[in-house]
């Protein structure tokens, strides 16, 4: 039996791309075994028609409402912006619309362009908290609203915004691409199937997409479900909790805030308990 401080050795692995430094280092500083590969990476798109269109409409005060969901997705845009529009034609916009900053990633990339939010979303940040502090704000029906888009589409966002009358316009910044090389992705995978992971962190839920597109094309799918049934599956928060039950997956922990570092924390500090109740409820 594995006792003692945080994760005492425990194997844990996890799909951090721009992160994948940190989160080693964190699972490392908790006592962890890190086996750390990237799901992900970033693919701008390039010339990007709607970030042009939405300028222009932002420009001429066709926004009522903005709506950023990502820190580098929100500094992505108004570089695009910057690089069509003076800077001064970009605010005078921006100060007729509201503002919608979805957590403190898009808050602290306003910060550094000296725009303060309309409205902040609380925790936990999904699609469901931005309409409802829409709903508390204002009646939308008629409104239009642009969404900045991050990685894929949200459909169930785009939609619920659509059925409240307002005319939604998304802005995609970028798309999310399996990694360039996915040898190291295939080979923490392999080593959850062999059983040799004690702990798995999902911090995007686009990760778990990506694994699970890799494990089709390997033939393993079964194989890693059957292992995530004996290890620890630890999700950041509701969104990609989502994504592992709609893969049929098992979710064993979630923190008590979607953060990277709470996640690492409090996961290392219960790890040992949830392993043993799960442990015996497969008996």
């Amino acid at each position: 039996m594995v006792s003692g401080k945080g994760f005492a050795g425990l194997a844990v692995a996890a799909f951090e791309s721009r992160m994948a430094t940190e989160m080693a280092r964190l699972i490392e500083h908790y006592g962890g075994r890190p086996f750390v590969a990237p799901a992900l990476r970033e693919i701008p798109i390039q010339d990007n028609a709607a970030a042009l269109s939405f300028g222009a409409r932002l420009i001429d005060g066709q926004v009522d409402i903005l709506i950023l969901m990502t820190g580098i997705g929100t500094t992505t845009l108004f570089e695009i912006l910057r690089s069509c529009h003076p800077l001064s034609s970009i605010m005078a916009g921006i100060k007729r619309t509201a503002v919608v900053a979805r957590g403190p990633k898009p808050i602290a990339a306003l910060k550094t362009l000296g725009i303060r939010p309309t409205l902040t979303v609380p925790e936990p940040n999904t699609w469901i908290e931005i309409v409802s502090a829409l709903d508390e704000y204002r009646h939308i029906k008629g409104l239009r609203v642009a969404v900045q888009e991050y990685g894929a589409s949200n459909p169930d966002l785009l939609e619920a915004l659509s059925q409240r009358g307002a005319e939604v316009f998304p802005v995609p910044i970028y798309r999310w691409a399996l990694p360039e090389d996915t040898g190291p992705l295939k080979q923490v995978l392999g080593e959850i199937i062999a059983g040799n992971i004690d702990v798995m962190l999902v911090t995007n839920a686009a990760q778990i997409d990506h694994v699970m597109q890799v494990l089709e094309q390997e033939g393993t799918t079964e194989q890693f479900k059957e292992a995530c049934r004996k290890m620890v599956v630890a999700s950041i928060g509701p969104t990609a909790s989502e994504r592992l039950r709609h893969h049929d997956l098992p979710i064993d922990f979630e923190p008590s805030h979607p953060k990277m570092g709470i996640l690492v924390k409090e996961i290392s500090e219960q790890v040992h308990s949830v392993r043993k109740a799960k442990a015996q409820k497969r008996q």
